[in-house]
Parts: C-alpha cells; sequence; structure tokens
C-alpha cells in the first residue's frame, strides 16, 4: 500500500472509531455500561503518531507509540464532556491530554497539544482528579513520581510518590503550584469541592511505600489545609479504613471529588484486595456526613462494580480504577472508569439511584454468619413476591 493510500486507510479507521455510537449494555440497576471504550490508544488522532510528512515519511511508520489512554479525570465546562487523561506512551511516560465531546458517552476527541504543566523534578505524572472549587479555580490533583535515589545501587523500581497540583480557570491555561507536602508518601489525593471550617481539605491515602500501604496507610484520609498555594499535610483522620477480608484489604483510595446530595456526600473509592491471580481492583461507594465529611453514614458492602469480559484484559489484568465523574444538572451522573491501565469506559446513574443504593443496601457484617443473614432476611421480605418462574 503506498503512503496515500495507508494514510486515507488510517484516516477512514480513526473517523470510523470517533463516530461510532455508543449503546447501554449491562446493568445492576445502580449503575449501566456503555458497551464501548471512551477512549483508548486509537482514539489518539493521527498527526501524534504519525509525521504526516511524505518527504520525511515516506513509509509512514508510526513515529510517537501510544500505549494507552486511562484515569482521567472529568469536568463538564462549557456545556462538554471533558476528560483530563493519562496518556501512556510507548515509552511508559505519561502525559495529561484533553478529549471533549457534546456527547457524554461517545465521540471524544482529543485537543492537539498535551497540557504542559512543568516538571518540579518528577519522572512520570499522572492520574489527575479534577474539582471545581467553591473559591473560582479548577484544582487538577496527581501524582507526581520519580526514582528513589536512596535505594541500593540497581533498585531502579523503587519510586518515591508526591501530589502535585495544578489550577485553571478554563483548562487552557494552568498554574503549576508546590507539590503537597506529607510525612509519607501520597497518591489519590483529591481536593474537597468547599471550604470545610473555613479551609481547604483534602482525602488522601498515606503509605509507607511506593506500592505497599504500609504501616502507614490504614485507608481514605482527610486532612484540612491552610493554603492551597503551600499545602502541607499535619493531621490525617482515617475516614474509611482497610479492613480483613474485604474488597479493600489491600488498599483503598478516594476516586474522584465527593458529590453532594440532600442526604449527604456520595463517594466513588477503589479497593485492592490480593488473590491468586494478583491485585484485584475494583469500584465501592460510601457516603458521609454535609455536616461532618469526616463521618460515613453509609457503607454497601461489596463492590458496585467490578472487571468483566474485556475489561479484565490490558497491561495490568483485573483492574478498574476511576478518577473522574460528572454530575448532569438533569441528576445523570456519568462515571469515567478505566480498565486494566489500558482504556477508558463510561457508566451512567442518576444521584437518586446512588442515594437509594448506599442508604438502602445494608453494611458488611465481616462474616460469612452475617452475609448469609443478610441473605436470608432479604429472601424473607421477597417470600410474597415469588412467583413459580422465579425457583
Amino acid at each position: 500500500m503506498d503512503y496515500h493510500s495507508r494514510l486515507d486507510s488510517l484516516r477512514e479507521q480513526h473517523s470510523q472509531l470517533i463516530g461510532k455510537v455508543n449503546i447501554q449494555s449491562s446493568s445492576n440497576g445502580v449503575w449501566t455500561r456503555y458497551q464501548y471504550p471512551v477512549l483508548t490508544a486509537e482514539h489518539a488522532p493521527l498527526y501524534w503518531r504519525y509525521d504526516l510528512n511524505p518527504e520525511t515519511n515516506p513509509l509512514l511508520l508510526e513515529r510517537f507509540g501510544i500505549n494507552g489512554v486511562f484515569n482521567a479525570g472529568a469536568i463538564k465546562i462549557d456545556g462538554k464532556y471533558t476528560m483530563v487523561a493519562r496518556v501512556e506512551g510507548n515509552d511508559r511516560k505519561s502525559f495529561f491530554a484533553i478529549a471533549q465531546s457534546d456527547s457524554p458517552v461517545d465521540g471524544f476527541r482529543f485537543l492537539p497539544y498535551p497540557i504542559d504543566i512543568g516538571n518540579f523534578g518528577e519522572t512520570n505524572v499522572y492520574d489527575m482528579r479534577l474539582t471545581r472549587h467553591e473559591d473560582g479555580w479548577i484544582y487538577g490533583i496527581f501524582c507526581a513520581e520519580r526514582h528513589d535515589e536512596t535505594a541500593p545501587a540497581g533498585d531502579l523500581s523503587s519510586a518515591l510518590a508526591e501530589a502535585g497540583v495544578v489550577r485553571t480557570k478554563d483548562l487552557k491555561e494552568w498554574e503549576r503550584l508546590p507539590n503537597i507536602k506529607s510525612a509519607t508518601q501520597q497518591r489519590n489525593v483529591v481536593l474537597h469541592p468547599e471550604f470545610v471550617k473555613g479551609k481547604y481539605a483534602l482525602y488522601t491515602r498515606p503509605q509507607g511505600g511506593f506500592i505497599e500501604a504500609g504501616s502507614e496507610g490504614m485507608g481514605i484520609g482527610f486532612s484540612l489545609i491552610d493554603d492551597i498555594c503551600n499545602a502541607v499535610i499535619t493531621e490525617e483522620t482515617i475516614i474509611d479504613s482497610r479492613l480483613y477480608h474485604t474488597v479493600k484489604e489491600t488498599k483503598n483510595g478516594e476516586g474522584p471529588h465527593p458529590l453532594k446530595t440532600p442526604q449527604g456526600w456520595l463517594h466513588m473509592a477503589h479497593g485492592v484486595r490480593g488473590c491468586a491471580a494478583g491485585l484485584r481492583y475494583v469500584l465501592y461507594m460510601y457516603m458521609t456526613s454535609l455536616e461532618d465529611p469526616t463521618k460515613v453514614i453509609a457503607a454497601p458492602p461489596g463492590h458496585v462494580l467490578a472487571p468483566v469480559g474485556q475489561e479484565r484484559v490490558g497491561d495490568v489484568s483485573n483492574v478498574l480504577f476511576t478518577n473522574g465523574w460528572i454530575a448532569d444538572d438533569d441528576g445523570c451522573v456519568y462515571l469515567y472508569y478505566a480498565s486494566c491501565d489500558t482504556r477508558m469506559h463510561v457508566a451512567v446513574s442518576t444521584i437518586d439511584r446512588l442515594v437509594d443504593y448506599c442508604m438502602n443496601s445494608g453494611t458488611d457484617g465481616l462474616t460469612s454468619e452475617t452475609s448469609a443473614g443478610r441473605l436470608s432476611a432479604l429472601v424473607d421480605i421477597n417470600l410474597p413476591f415469588i412467583t413459580e418462574q422465579d425457583r
């Protein structure tokens, strides 16, 4: 195939991918998944991946490989559904890029250039959480990773994680603020959208090492910050603890910023447990009090979404992760979640459904006996409604 024929073919494939209409697939009544991923490596513009000049690239070879698009923050701005995605090149370096659509479920296109956030000595940046704060700024908090120079010679895997901070008014001009100072490594840091007691509030995830939670990482923390422009975590209250033999046994971390409802703050988080196949990441929900965001008022047992089908296959198998959702004015909530550090998906729910799920699904009794007892109670309730077809 000559240069022009190959380019025409690539353009047609890309156009068909962007134009594919998404359709609803499976549902557990809480969240309804859509069938097709909303962002993948193939969604990257051709002018990112190829030198399109026939004189300098007559064979039309890929010059900049894209390995995956995942872990996107999300916000609606100027009527556009917007994701700030983690784009990982074939060289393993990630950067942030904006993808937008008039639709919440398909048609996402990347803007031409990646976001320039500068460099504070990190090697890699990823997993930005976006929060439109009541102070008028849109903040993005992300993981800033660098090699641990105190590691033994030859150890090229040990790393240090800090929480980087940027802010913007329009997603066009970005201001980099100093990294958040903490006595422990920090990943999955999220800014609460409102002041609490006159201060900025952060959801944190203290941990002893880059991967392992350690004794320091007992769950999702909450911390008040005097100055977001020079943020220092001095005290952390663990509001959602890791627990033995649960979906959050090994690690857990806040997803996107919580959503405010009349009944309380809605939270989405990821939980991690070890199994024979390695680490398994799932998504779960909880709610906290409007008056006291450190007080959990509802915590349904187990996961609300877990990897299924193609979601189980990718660079890091058996993983669902989210750091972005959008609550529309009509009450719909669109959850943008990644599978296996590879691609982005979308699911839809409503505020009413999510509150109902959190408030009326019981709690984890932490034993097999209490789990079986909870199911038996549900069967008792359902006895008058069971038909022969149900048996």
